[in-house]
């Protein structure tokens, strides 16, 4: 078994834990505050950790649309599947969880779909936020609606519906 690596990166939107292998990121996830624990330095992480961390300062800079890092998330061969289609959403553009379905040839399996995508092992990299609700409404984000909702403006993305203050 090879070595595995876990890094923090503090974005504008909170903690964000990266996981991998020497060769490959695994898990991607935003993290509560009072769960960060000490990071190792960076002269102590493989290439794949520290082009992570780059790509993310890259993105939340404005600089960076997509992510250029070998993947490597755990899961049965739908969620692989549903997983590979998030990857297809352009930068900016928001899908519903009934597209994500038909690109699959399996309208019927909008529910499984939503699963799949809320079970996503590297949020934000493989990006669940671009999926919305069939009537624009933004829906579940482990990360919670609020970062969904700055994710999507951030990358200038129309036609979902604003959070409700009240």
């Amino acid at each position: 078994m090879s070595a595995l690596y876990n890094v923090l990166y503090h974005s504008p939107l909170g903690w964000i834990e990266l996981r991998g292998t020497g060769t490959h990121l695994t898990q991607l996830y935003f993290i509560e505050p009072d769960a960060v624990k000490n990071s190792p330095r960076p002269d102590d992480l493989p290439e794949v950790m520290l082009a992570g961390l780059a790509q993310l300062a890259e993105y939340f800079a404005g600089e960076r649309q997509s992510f250029d890092l070998p993947l490597q998330p755990a899961g049965s061969d739908f969620q692989q599947s549903v997983w590979q289609q998030l990857l297809t959403i352009p930068f900016g553009q928001t899908v519903s969880y009934l597209d994500i379905a038909t690109a699959l040839g399996a309208e019927k399996a909008v529910r499984a779909v939503g699963a799949a995508n809320g079970q996503n092992p590297i949020s934000l990299i493989i990006p669940c936020h671009r999926v919305i609700g069939r009537n624009g409404q933004l829906t579940g984000y482990g990360g919670g609606l609020w970062r969904k909702e700055w994710l999507l403006r951030h990358e200038g993305a129309a036609g979902f519906r604003q959070l409700a203050l009240f």
